[in-house]
């Protein structure tokens, strides 16, 4: 099996579809988070990057970034749940680590306090909690 992340800074809808789906499946997104194509895409416009992981041709994850020219911001890390503990996600955060050592950013996410398996992924990475601090946020 090969695997291979790539960069992309232009989405078409069908392989939106595909990330959506992977999102979907491992419960990262929902419509108040405004995940949106139309959304997605302005991102990417204005600097963003999406990083898609594919085995064999086939999209296994996804890495949303952005940044405001001080933090590489991770969002969405997802790998499709029949491929995960294989790898995959740890590839697609050394490539978003990378990105962020190339422009001499720090790198800075959001975990589910409840998600275990990335939290342990992330801390192995370096990663720890950002103490004093709760995340907030008001939509609409």
């Amino acid at each position: 099996m090969s695997l291979a992340i790539r960069s992309v800074r232009s989405l078409d809808p069908q392989i939106f579809e595909a990330i959506t789906r992977i999102w979907l499946a491992t419960g990262i997104s929902n419509p108040a988070r405004a995940d949106d194509f139309a959304s997605v895409q302005y991102n990417l416009d204005h600097g963003g990057i999406m990083l898609l992981a594919e085995l064999d041709g086939v999209l296994a994850g996804t890495a949303w970034l952005s940044h405001d020219f001080r933090r590489l911001y991770i969002h969405h890390m997802a790998v499709s749940p029949q491929l995960q503990n294989r790898g995959i996600g740890r590839q697609l955060l050394a490539a978003a680590l990378e990105i962020a050592k190339e422009k001499g950013w720090q790198a800075k996410l959001e975990v589910h306090q409840n998600n275990a398996a990335a939290r342990h992924l992330y801390a192995s990475c370096g990663f720890t909690d950002l103490e004093g601090y709760i995340t907030m946020i008001k939509r609409g």
